[in-house]
């Protein structure tokens, strides 16, 4: 029988014993998240099933903070924020990461792309594999490639050939690239980021841009540019990352979780884009939205291979644009 020393004292050592491992089981930290667009779009509905995935993995121990629409400012502020830790995940496009790696600029060339498997079947190869390290050596940590959909064109007038973009002015991505393949076809390229696009638009800073279908109407920006013209001309490859300054203090496990459940995640962004396209030009035709195809398809694409030519240095060479453009 116990005496009521001994039973105290070891009750007390059974009490100590889990209140040494519970304070590491119960710590909860905040995953500071950038979504550009709104709650029903993919770009928060992805974190949305990443979140679920890691808390049945590891429960209570990442609270995610996904902030919509833009608050924390576009791809390129949210991506220097995530380097400086204040983000610690976000997406991006490869284009609005092309200024910390060149060669990313390989996936934005323009008609490389014949369709989405091919896209998928390079970044899910040596080339992604490459591009990821690449990444990694700049303090974003890509877990996975998603495609958010082909770019067209985005007019107020209707333009089906590139000679009408002669003097008009184009709002572009902040990239080399995207500059160049609008210079090609005469028109002058303004980069602007894509949280003032509506405004230039609107105001006339700008007369035309390119967007996916998605996006397109996730900004409302059929309300300023009516007129979509189906070019495809870049198939719009972007990644799920992390900010490295969050990554590196984790433990090998709880990085595993958080890694397969955002390549998981990529897979099923891409998923919802494909269907999101379809509603997203249904609300666009409703608002007064009009669709054109282009015409002389042949002339898109031989302003587009002048930028192949001047990027190939950048990008590895003109063997591996001809080894994309293969696979």
């Amino acid at each position: 029988m116990l005496s009521r020393r001994t039973f105290i004292a070891t009750a007390a050592a059974a009490l100590s014993a889990p209140a040494l491992v519970r304070p590491a089981l119960a710590k909860t930290t905040m995953i500071t998240v950038a979504s550009l667009l709104s709650e029903d779009k993919p770009e928060t509905q992805i974190w949305r099933r990443i979140a679920e995935t890691v808390e049945a993995k590891l429960p209570g121990r990442f609270r995610f903070n996904v902030v919509t629409n833009a608050a924390l400012g576009g791809e390129k502020e949210v991506a220097e924020a995530s380097r400086l830790g204040s983000v610690q995940a976000s997406l991006s496009t490869v284009s609005a990461l092309s200024g910390w790696v060149p060669e990313l600029q390989l996936l934005d060339l323009p008609f490389l792309f014949k369709d989405a498997g091919h896209l998928r079947r390079v970044v899910s190869g040596p080339v992604g594999a490459d591009l990821k390290q690449k990444l990694a050596d700049q303090n974003f940590v890509a877990c996975g490639f998603i495609d958010y959909g082909a770019r067209h064109l985005l007019t107020k007038e209707p333009v089906t050939r590139p000679q009408q973009l002669n003097g008009k002015r184009i709002r572009v991505i902040q990239s080399p690239l995207h500059t160049k393949l609008w210079s090609a076809y005469g028109a002058a390229p303004i980069g602007i980021p894509i949280t003032e696009t509506y405004n230039a638009l609107s105001t006339g800073v700008a007369d035309a841009m390119d967007l996916t279908k998605s996006a397109y109407a996730g900004f409302k920006l059929y309300e300023v540019v009516p007129y979509l013209t189906e070019t495809a001309h870049i198939r719009a490859a972007g990644v799920v990352y992390f900010a490295a300054s969050f990554w590196k203090g984790l433990g090998a496990a709880e990085q595993a979780v958080l890694a397969k459940a955002a390549a998981d995640g990529a897979l099923y962004f891409n998923e919802l884009i494909v269907a999101d396209e379809t509603r997203s030009m249904q609300a666009a035709a409703a608002k007064g939205g009009k669709v054109l195809q282009p015409e002389a398809i042949e002339t898109w694409q031989a302003g587009a291979k002048a930028v192949w030519q001047d990027f190939a240095p950048i990008v590895g060479g003109m063997d591996r644009i001809e080894s994309v453009l293969a696979a």
